[in-house]
This record gives structure tokens, C-alpha cells and sequence, in this order.
């Protein structure tokens, strides 16, 4: 009775293995597909899903986003999944060891995220603002993101209302997006400026004094990040339950490899 009865775990795991990752398959060809639809209509995704989606899409390329992690998820889904049903140990170590990457890259970011926040700060201005002074003005999807972000997170550009400067938008209209000053045109250096005096600074409705390198209008970024911050308890329960899953899988996709030798 005891060989069979490892034998049925043995099949359990396997089938349970199986439908696992045809799971992670089909999500993966999901997201695909999103990543796609918001890259060909991102517009019909904003009016969709609102002010929320309009915030992530303003810091994150979600469209890149999507079809990468889904292009992702479809590999691991179809090495689990194949691998298991085959009993093939070399895609059951493949699967692993994309697990495992996968793995150590999400920690190695979060502690980046937790410790080094100005660091991540400054490499995605680097990246975003940019894209603001080139693509704001020019591209129409990429401008109603960001006019729909800083209209409803009441903020301007990612750092402050200098990030237009020397933009196409401001050389074309001679003006900053009329969100950095409180929606009245034409916004010159000087109103954005004024503006900035009366917004949340330092965490509240203040003047500038005694602090005046302090008063510019809140980035987007700023504003998101404490959003993130706001609902750190949420997304820390998310990933520990990514993780949690992640590891569940290396350590079946494991069991199943060294069962092959016993078979």
C-alpha cells in the first residue's frame, strides 16, 4: 500500500502542477492581451478604468509593462505545465530556475524600494521627464494621461512644474499645463510659482517661509508614492502572497524533478 500511496501523491502533485500553471498560462495570455489593447488604444482603457489607471500609466509604461510580465507568464505556465505532464526534468529545472529569478529579482527590488527610495526617485525622473518634454503636447494619449493624473491627484509633472521647461509643449504654447496653475491660462513661470506658494507643502496649507526650496507645487510621483505608502499594508500582503505562491511552486516543481529519479 505504501508505494501506492506515494505513488497517488505523486499524481496529485502533478495534476494539481498542471492546473496550476495552465492558470498561469491563460493569465499570462491575458495580460498579453491587455498590454496590447492598452498599447493600440490606451484611451478606451483610461475611460474604462478612470483616475486610478490614468496615475499608474503616468509613472509606468503599463502597456510594456503588461506584455512583458505576461510574455513571462506565459513561459512559466508553459514549462510547468509541460513539464509536468511530460515528466521532464529539464523543463521541471527550467521552470525552477525562472521561478527562482523571478524570486530574487522581486526581493532584490523591494529592498531597493524600502532603502533606496531617493534612488528610485532619481532613475525614474531620469527616465519619465524625458518622455514629458518630448512626447506631452505631441502624443495625444500620453497628454490626457497625464492631464486626467494631474487634474485628479492635484500635482504637476513628476517632480514640480519645472519638468515642462524646455518641453515641446511649453515651446509651443509658451505656457505650463494649466493643471500647475489651478487651471488658469496661460501659466507662466510666475503664476506656477504663486500657485505653488498655496498648495500642500510640508503637509500642510502653508506659506513657503522659512522654507522656501520647498515651494513647488507636489510631483506626481510624490503624490502616488503616498498613496502607496497609504495602502503599504495591502500591497505588502499582495507580494508576501506572490512570494508565498512562487515559492510553493519551486518546492513542487522540485518534489515532482526528484520523484522522476525514483520512477
Amino acid at each position: 500500500l505504501f508505494p501506492g500511496a506515494k505513488m497517488g501523491c505523486f499524481t496529485f502533485i502533478k495534476v494539481m502542477m498542471i492546473l496550476f500553471n495552465l492558470a498561469i498560462f491563460l493569465s499570462g495570455g491575458t495580460l498579453l492581451g491587455v498590454g496590447i489593447w492598452v498599447k493600440v488604444d490606451g484611451e478606451s482603457f483610461l475611460n474604462i478604468f478612470g483616475a486610478l489607471s490614468s496615475s499608474i500609466l503616468s509613472v509606468v509604461n503599463v502597456a510594456y509593462l503588461l506584455i512583458v510580465i505576461g510574455a513571462i507568464l506565459l513561459v512559466i505556465g508553459f514549462l510547468g505545465c509541460y513539464g509536468a505532464q511530460k515528466e521532464s526534468k529539464c523543463l521541471l529545472m527550467m521552470f525552477f530556475s525562472v521561478v527562482l529569478i523571478i524570486f530574487i529579482a522581486e526581493v532584490a527590488a523591494a529592498v531597493v524600494a524600502l532603502v533606496f527610495t531617493g534612488l528610485a526617485e532619481t532613475l525614474l525622473t531620469g527616465l519619465v521627464t524625458p518622455l514629458l518634454k518630448e512626447k506631452y503636447g505631441v502624443d495625444r494619449t500620453f497628454t490626457e494621461i497625464w492631464n486626467i493624473t494631474m487634474t485628479e491627484v492635484h500635482c504637476c509633472g513628476l517632480n514640480n512644474y519645472t519638468d515642462f521647461n524646455n518641453s515641446y509643449f511649453y515651446d509651443t504654447h509658451h505656457s505650463y499645463p494649466r493643471q500647475c496653475c489651478d487651471m488658469q491660462e496661460p501659466c507662466n513661470d510666475t503664476l506656477a510659482a504663486e500657485r505653488a506658494v498655496q498648495v500642500w507643502t510640508w503637509g500642510i496649507t502653508t506659506s513657503c517661509h522659512p522654507h522656501p526650496c520647498g515651494c513647488l507645487l507636489q510631483g506626481c510621483f510624490k503624490q502616488i508614492l503616498e498613496e502607496i505608502r497609504t495602502n503599504a499594508g495591502v500591497a505588502g500582503g499582495v507580494a508576501a502572497g506572490i512570494a508565498a505562491l512562487e515559492i510553493g511552486a519551486m518546492a513542487v516543481s522540485m518534489y515532482l524533478y526528484c520523484r522522476l529519479d525514483e520512477k
